[in-house]
């Protein structure tokens, strides 16, 4: 390392200490130091580093290997946020003319895919698992319902209210989405018809004398809670038979993966999801791809 890049990293350390926690300033001092170095043996100096350097540096470090392992997406986020600071201060305080820095793109971790998907026969067997007139059968009829029509974030369906869903219609305005965004989804005959029956057998007489402002109501007339109806889910996966564990995102991503399979269009289950990126619904293309190579591998004549 150059007396100069010495200097202004010095600097920087001074800016550091004055913004940042202790732990912080040595983890960002560390990755800028390794940047350097690596400047170093190319001979660049620090005040000559330009955009491609930097790309060309961020692309070494996913390439690279550690103990024969690519280094982590935090580790990667960390090298990158640390040396945008750095240049950042540099170009501020009038050693730069341009922030070289401002080419580098955050790395994102990979869209892990779901880890549970509930088959057509199991979704159908968990809510026929809830049968009866009681009220809270009822309700839990039309929470299964709903989820599996929909595919309804929990705290989607916690938020809804009588006025969001038109069981005639067969449509559900869900209006606290991810983002506060809003969006119309259409019912299936069987999620309206659970939400009808318990609108008429089941809401008031869980409601009692309360004024209940929410659509689906606890035991007591309250507001659902998350953790309430994950148990709704898992009470009736277990009297189902279904081993799998289940959740409301299970749900969720079941219903996704059936759409796709029923080949419907990308961009409708996106907007039926309520997701801000087609990335984010792509995922579900990946978990086909992989039931299709799960059939040729048991299948195909060279599958084996």
């Amino acid at each position: 390392m150059s007396a100069k890049a010495s200097r202004l990293l010095g600097l920087y350390t001074d800016e550091l200490h004055i913004r940042m926690s202790e732990e912080t300033v040595r983890g960002y001092l560390m990755h800028v130091r390794v940047f350097l170095d690596w400047i170093a043996a190319r001979g660049v100096e620090v005040v000559g580093v330009k955009p491609a350097d930097m790309t060309a540096h961020q692309n070494a470090l996913v390439a690279a290997r550690h103990d024969g392992k690519p280094y982590s997406i935090g580790y990667q986020q960390n090298r990158v946020s640390a040396l945008k600071s750095f240049f950042g201060v540099l170009a501020r305080r009038g050693y730069l003319l341009q922030d070289p820095a401002r080419v580098l793109d955050m790395p994102r971790p990979e869209s892990r895919l779901p880890r549970t998907i509930l088959t057509r026969e199991e979704a159908k067997k968990i809510i026929e698992a809830a049968r009866g007139k009681n009220p809270r059968v009822l309700r839990d009829r039309a929470v299964l319902e709903t989820l599996y029509a929909t595919g309804i974030r929990a705290g989607e369906l916690m938020a809804l209210t009588p006025y969001d869903v038109d069981t005639e219609d067969k449509t559900l305005h869900v209006v606290l989405g991810k983002g506060r965004k809003g969006r119309m989804v259409p019912l299936t005959t069987a999620a309206a018809r659970a939400i009808d029956a318990y609108l008429v057998r089941g809401r008031g007489e869980l409601a009692g004398s309360r004024r209940a402002r929410f659509l689906f109501l606890s035991n007591w007339g309250l507001r659902l809670y998350d953790f309430t109806v994950n148990q709704i889910v898992q009470r009736y996966a277990k009297d189902a038979g279904v081993k799998k564990r289940v959740t409301c995102h299970t749900f969720r991503h079941s219903i996704a993966t059936h759409l796709l399979k029923g080949r419907a269009d990308i961009r409708q289950i996106q907007v039926l999801l309520g997701h801000r990126s087609l990335q984010t619904t792509e995922r579900y293309t990946r978990v086909e791809i992989q039931d299709l190579r799960e059939v040729v591998r048991r299948a195909h004549p060279r599958g084996r």
